[in-house]
């Protein structure tokens, strides 16, 4: 239980470091990890806002994930550690272009089948509407001309 207690105090000590504004205030002042944070938050996704990269979000998490990658940086990371982190921390959602791989496949692949469904059901849909107009543009029968005389004069009558 007491090493439990003190693993998490010390986790909180750790996140206290890399979010401390002196922390921030020099990093700020890189401008070399400030262009790295701003390349990597243009590629890591919202997971708040979902459509907006963390660099353009105001969601409280995405302040977050900037801090966390700020401190990431000042640890000496590579950005691709940095985006190994993220993606076994959040998974493949978290990349604002997530890689093409079986688990992601539906959404890549999955709006140009939509697409494709669509076209196939319109072009089923014109092509029984076109077999529709062409029924009725067919001639009458002797038959069907005699009834409809007859059902012409029916109404005229009345």
């Amino acid at each position: 239980m007491i090493a439990r207690v003190l693993v998490f105090a010390l986790c909180l000590l750790t996140t206290a470091a890399h979010a401390s504004p002196a922390n921030e205030a020099a990093l700020a002042a890189d401008p070399v990890a400030e262009k790295r944070l701003q390349a990597l938050s243009k590629e890591l996704r919202c997971l708040v806002c979902q459509n907006e990269t963390i660099a353009d979000s105001n969601a409280d998490l995405a302040a977050d994930l900037r801090r966390e990658i700020r401190g990431m940086i000042h640890d000496g990371k590579t950005d691709a550690e940095i985006v190994d982190f993220m993606v076994a921390r959040y998974g493949d959602f978290v990349l604002y272009r997530p890689p093409v791989k079986g688990i992601t496949l539906l959404l890549w692949g999955g709006p140009a089948a939509l697409l494709l469904l669509g076209l196939i059901a319109l072009f089923a849909y014109l092509r029984r509407r076109a077999g529709r107009v062409g029924d009725v543009e067919r001639p009458l029968s002797t038959e069907e001309a005699g009834r409809l005389e007859a059902l012409l004069k029916e109404t005229d009558s009345k």
